[in-house]
């Protein structure tokens, strides 16, 4: 183990017998190396949790969940405390079985990522219940005036806009939307955005028949795409990455090349999304201050500061890769 953590052994004796004469870095080395290897830390050594905290998430299929739920529980880790990650699965156990497991347990709060929340049609009582008897919980992803908690958002509206501007600045003018369910306040937000863009952009505003609803997934992206194409677009913005690889699939079986006769532009920057061919120009969702703002904005609750009916909203950010090209005023 020594060799592991590049000490000599009777550094590893200090600190395992917690001797002072030891840098804070060399005996970190040590814990670390001991982890590696497989042996549990004596007693004395064990870092004591400040408590449990629940994040809820949606199902990790969609790539953008792992990279949230990995930066709230490396913050969370940060200030001490050990996350409990409860991963919603198609058929599997609803947001409140999880809640009340979280509760059961003892929980100092929890993080709801994209849950009922942002869903205009789900009774909020379930998050009424837990201010109610003072558990503190942020909710990231969906906004609702009922519910007394802190809100982390992205600019959703703005997300829309730099999409449309940038397909705009390329020379396109029939723009289309495939978005996820009219039900989720972050796709009302982007329609709203998507709207006032092309009125202001373009002068289109009756666009109705521009905008696709279908489903948070690749398959979903293909379907709405395919009727975009079908009514002429020749750019389309996507309400998240995975609709984005649908947009690309649905274009080539369509015979359209993309970016030579279609442009695709995606939501979130996923992890990965870089590497796709094309590589994907996307919206980036800011998840490192999101995260960190949801733990931050939680752990001042649990700390005793009375909760706030206050939504924190991050600025998104324009990613131009490969999947946008020249429109069709550019090519005349």
């Amino acid at each position: 183990m020594a060799a592991q953590a590049g000490v000599s052994e009777a550094t590893v004796s200090r600190v395992l017998n917690g001797k002072p004469g030891v840098s804070a870095a060399t005996r970190q080395a040590v814990m670390t190396a001991l982890d590696l290897m497989g042996y549990e830390r004596p007693p004395r050594l064990r870092q004591r949790s400040n408590g449990l905290v629940g994040l809820v998430t949606p199902e990790l299929d969609n790539p953008i969940f792992p990279a949230f739920a990995q930066a709230i529980e490396k913050a969370l880790t940060q200030h001490g405390y050990t996350p409990v990650l409860c991963t919603q699965l198609p058929g599997g156990a609803p947001e409140d079985e999880f809640t009340e497991l979280l509760v059961d347990r003892g929980v100092s709060g929890i993080v709801f990522v994209s849950g009922l929340h942002a869903d205009t049609t789900a009774r909020m009582d379930r998050y009424t219940r837990l201010t109610d008897r003072g558990l503190p919980i942020v909710l990231v992803d969906g906004y609702s005036e009922h519910i007394d908690a802190p809100f982390i958002s992205p600019d959703d509206r703005l997300a829309a806009r730099l999409a449309v501007q940038h397909l705009v600045d390329l020379g396109h003018e029939r723009i289309g939307i495939a978005l996820g369910p009219r039900r989720f306040v972050p796709v009302i937000r982007k329609i709203e955005g998507y709207k006032q863009a092309m009125a202001q952009l373009l002068g289109a505003t009756d666009v109705d028949e521009l905008i696709a609803h279908s489903l948070f997934s690749v398959e979903g992206g293909q379907a709405a795409a395919a009727q975009l194409l079908a009514r002429g677009c020749t750019g389309i913005v996507c309400a998240s990455d995975l609709m984005a690889l649908g947009a690309i699939r649905a274009c080539r079986e369509k015979g359209r090349s993309v970016p030579g006769e279609v442009s695709v532009v995606g939501f979130d920057d996923s992890p990965l999304i870089a590497f796709t061919d094309p590589p994907l120009t996307t919206v980036r969702k800011p998840i490192g201050a999101m995260a960190s703002a949801a733990v931050q904005t939680l752990l001042e609750e649990v700390n005793g500061a009375p909760a706030k009916h206050v939504e924190l909203i991050f600025q998104p950010e324009l990613v131009v890769r490969g999947s946008t090209g020249s429109g069709p005023l550019v090519n005349r």
